[in-house]
């Protein structure tokens, strides 16, 4: 988000002002550019990683501030989770074993996030969505206490004036209306930087689209969502929905997303990409600012360009340009922002090493890519990608490819060759390019938590299941090994730790329910058909208010005799309930107590599954 003092744009004074830096921003950047201070070499890369702070039942923990305090390094930021932190490695120069380095430097990183985590019992977890976050995490309760966060979220929410929707379809499916931008807070990313040559920056920008989609496919780490298993890559589906300030309307709404994949070719320089994004998308922060950009050049200073960097720090495009200042000098990158975290940090430099090479290993017949492919095919591409990771076809130079065939026998090779050219070591290459080949060869973080996940749910509810497949994630992770050479996990693999069995991890949540003015003699039979012996009674948005047992309705059966009955008339509504959280030693003692056999579990008086004698 650029600027650590950011304030809610309002009023006609504070937005004149706001808008009146950007346009100076703009000519300082174009002065800049005319007068060659942008650096062009040597090249830098530079990484953004972010991870998972997890409690020891494998589950998010609200203790980011805590952590990044005993951590006490300025390499790490917070991140709008509180069960999330991020950390930023230093620019390295692209030559010789950068890769190496960087490895060394983000192990040395995430080592010390471990020891200052493990003082609070808590574990460090890289993975692009954590397996055990569900819907209770992604309140404002879980937003991190730092004020910039909360201001983007009101500024979101009053722009777009109504609730967030989320509708993702994959093998499951995930419907909902969110009160806040907190479910951004699921998604955790790899964030890659590459300085770029402003001679070159819409040709290698347009270059960066049209390889997305292979890169991807490689990389997919993200299946699951709140347990339901969706797309390969579903941080790709979260993060546009979670902070789409597009008010939904019966118009047809033609103005991009802020999290997009843009929609055509960029033309021009790289001003007309900034310019691009200031025309479609409304300002929406603002700050402090104390000098005009304009006016510090031409006192021989390097401004910071704070408008420009505030505003792109609100638009989310998954290939992003950037500005910064390293070092007194001016530089433009690419950051390449689709990537998840995880599984492990080798994966990750792989992930890098690869995009890297590719970036730079651009064969000449594809210089004018733009006019060999439609942007519709390189988007279409992008988005099969994060649907269906490895099993993707490919459209590419007029042919279709599977996923492994393309990456296989086009990118993999054009990658070494652009790694080659950039001076890099044989060492780093081979070591790096062979962790995405055995990927190809076996399966990436997605198709390995999408198998395990599958065969755990033979044996465990899905809650149990997802705690053990964190569990055994987190020790895969620990062992260093890339996820290439990770066992799919069998049926009745264990978690390894003492985890406490709650409620949640037992339940049934595939239930039946029924409304209090539905027909007893409908509800009699069903109950009959499906063997149910209690049956939930609810209303509205899942309000538990009653249930009917057997005992209640069986007479029906007995006496031969229909009913025009309602359901209201013959439910309990002194209802003995538990909590999902409640511990399953708990729920035993309540059963025992009141001598029933199923207990309804309850969130905020909802109904979210229920407990038998025979889950238990």
């Amino acid at each position: 988000m650029g600027s650590k003092n950011v304030q809610k744009l309002k009023g006609k004074k504070q937005r004149a002002i706001y808008l009146h830096h950007l346009v100076r921003d703009m000519e300082a950047l174009e002065i800049m550019i005319q007068q060659g201070l942008i650096e062009k070499s040597p090249v830098r890369i530079g990484a953004e990683q972010e991870f998972c702070i997890v409690d020891p039942e494998f589950l998010p923990n609200n203790n980011s501030l805590d952590v990044l305090k005993e951590i006490n390094d300025r390499h790490f930021t917070t991140e709008i989770g509180n069960y999330n932190l991020e950390i930023n490695s230093d620019p390295l120069p692209l030559d010789n074993d950068c890769f190496s380095l960087l490895h060394h430097e983000l192990d040395l990183l995430v080592e010390k996030a471990k020891s200052a985590a493990q003082k609070s019992g808590s574990r460090i977890i890289l993975t692009g969505i954590l397996p055990t976050i569900a819907p209770k995490h992604t309140t404002l309760d879980s937003m991190t206490a730092v004020d910039r966060y909360f201001v983007l979220n009101d500024a979101a929410k009053k722009y777009r004036g109504q609730d967030f929707s989320i509708h993702i379809k994959g093998v499951d499916e995930v419907t909902m209306l969110h009160d806040s931008v907190m479910l951004e807070g699921c998604n955790t990313s790899f964030q890659m930087h590459l300085q770029i040559d402003p001679d070159e920056f819409v040709d290698m920008f347009n270059w960066s689209q049209a390889i997305t989609g292979p890169v991807l496919a490689a990389c997919c780490n993200s299946p699951l969502l709140f347990g339901k298993e969706l797309w390969s890559e579903t941080r790709i589906a979260l993060f546009t929905q979670s902070v789409d300030v597009r008010t939904n309307s019966f118009l047809l709404n033609e103005n991009q997303p802020r999290v997009s994949f843009e929609s055509k070719w960029q033309t021009g320089s790289i001003l007309d990409v900034f310019k691009d994004n200031i025309a479609r998308f409304r300002s929406i922060l603002t700050a402090e600012f104390e000098d005009d950009s304009v006016d510090l050049l031409k006192k021989g200073e390097i401004p910071k360009l704070k408008a420009l960097c505030l505003h792109n720090g609100t638009v989310y495009r998954w290939n992003r340009a950037c500005y910064g200042v390293g070092g007194s000098k001016p530089h433009l990158r690419i950051e390449c922002r689709y990537i998840p975290s995880g599984p492990t940090v080798i994966d990750q430099i792989a992930n890098f090493a690869f995009w890297v090479g590719l970036m730079k290993g651009r064969p000449e017949k594809y210089k004018e890519i733009h006019r060999m492919m439609d942007f519709k095919e390189v988007k279409s591409n992008f988005l099969a990608a994060a649907r269906y990771g490895l099993a993707v076809q490919f459209h590419w130079d007029g042919k279709l490819y599977t996923g492994r065939q393309v990456l296989s026998e086009i990118f993999l090779p054009m990658a070494k060759e652009g790694l080659k050219k950039s001076g890099i070591s044989e060492n780093d290459i081979d070591k790096y390019l062979s962790v995405i080949q055995n990927r190809i060869n076996t399966h990436n973080g997605s198709e390995w938590i999408s198998k395990s996940y599958r065969n755990l749910l033979t044996t465990k509810k899905p809650d149990a299941a997802l705690q053990v497949l964190t569990a055994n994630m987190y020790l895969n992770q620990e062992s260093n090994k890339p996820v290439s050479e990770w066992e799919v996990l069998s049926p009745d693999a264990m978690s390894q730790f003492n985890i406490t069995k709650r409620v949640h991890h037992v339940m049934s949540t595939d239930i039946f329910s029924v409304e209090e003015i539905d027909s007893i003699e409908l509800v009699a039979h069903m109950m009959k058909w499906k063997n149910i012996h209690h049956m939930p009674v609810i209303k509205g948005d899942k309000e538990l208010v009653g249930i009917l047992s057997w005992n209640d309705v069986s007479q029906l059966f007995e006496n031969g005799k229909a009913t025009n009955a309602s359901v209201k008339s013959l439910m309990k509504t002194d209802l003995i309930t538990i909590d999902q959280d409640s511990r399953v030693d708990d729920a035993k003692v309540l059963m025992e107590k009141h001598k029933i056999h199923s207990l309804p579990v309850v969130r905020d008086s909802k109904l979210v599954g229920i407990l038998t004698s025979n889950d238990l």
